[in-house]
C-alpha cells in the first residue's frame, strides 16, 4: 500500500469525505449503475448529467443516488444549493461563487488555479476538486496541471484536495495523493 504525503487540511469537513469519487457525464450513463455498485463502500459520487432536461435529471439523480446510497456512498448534486436541498442530495458540487458559504451540505468547489483555491478557501468549502491534473477527454484543449502544479496549488488549500482530471488508480498512485476523482477512470 502506498504511502501518501499528504497536505493536513486546517479544518475539518461537517461530513467524512470520500478518498475516491466518480463523476457522471453522458460518457459514462450506460456503465453508472454497475461502476457504483464496483465502487469500495464509502466512496463518493458526483452527479453532473449537464446533457439531460430538467426533469429527465431529476429522475436520473434519484435513480443514481438510490443505488450510490444502497452501496453507502454519498450522492452529491452539481446544481444550485436549493436543487441540492429539494433533491435530497448528501451536498452541493460547483464553483465556489455558486455553492456559497453555511448550511448543512457537503460543499465541494471545483478549481483549476490559485484564484479558485482562495475563493474556496473564502467561503470555507469543505473540499476542492483540483483539476485537470494530467490530460482529459472532458477538457482536451485545457493544459494539465501536471503533479508539480498540482502540489503547488493544493498546499494553498485549507480543506482537503480530491485530484480530478486524467486520474486512474495507478496515476493516483503515481501522483503520490489518497483523494482522487474520475469520469473515464473509473468508468
Amino acid at each position: 500500500m502506498p504511502r501518501y504525503s499528504v497536505h493536513v487540511p486546517r479544518r475539518q469537513t461537517r461530513e467524512p469525505l470520500p478518498n475516491l469519487w466518480l463523476l457522471s457525464d453522458a460518457r459514462n450513463d450506460a456503465r453508472l449503475e454497475q461502476t457504483l455498485r464496483a465502487l469500495p463502500q464509502g466512496s463518493g459520487f458526483v452527479f453532473r448529467h449537464y446533457h439531460l432536461a430538467p426533469d429527465a435529471r431529476r429522475r436520473r439523480f434519484d435513480e443514481l443516488a438510490q443505488v450510490a446510497r444502497t452501496c453507502g456512498h454519498a450522492a452529491i448534486l452539481s446544481g444550485s444549493a436549493g436543487d441540492a436541498k429539494r433533491w435530497g442530495a448528501d451536498g452541493l458540487y460547483g464553483p465556489p461563487g455558486r455553492i456559497g458559504t453555511g448550511g448543512p451540505k457537503l460543499r465541494i468547489a471545483t478549481a483549476h488555479d490559485r484564484a479558485e483555491i482562495e475563493a474556496a478557501n473564502a467561503i470555507g468549502a469543505d473540499a476542492a476538486m483540483l483539476s485537470p491534473v494530467f490530460a482529459t477527454r472532458s477538457h482536451p484543449d485545457t493544459p494539465a496541471l501536471g503533479p508539480k502544479r498540482f502540489r503547488a496549488l493544493a498546499v494553498l488549500a485549507r480543506m482537503p484536495v480530491i485530484a480530478l482530471g486524467g486520474m486512474t488508480a495507478a496515476r493516483a498512485q503515481e501522483l503520490d495523493w489518497p483523494r482522487w476523482a474520475a469520469i473515464d477512470g473509473l468508468s
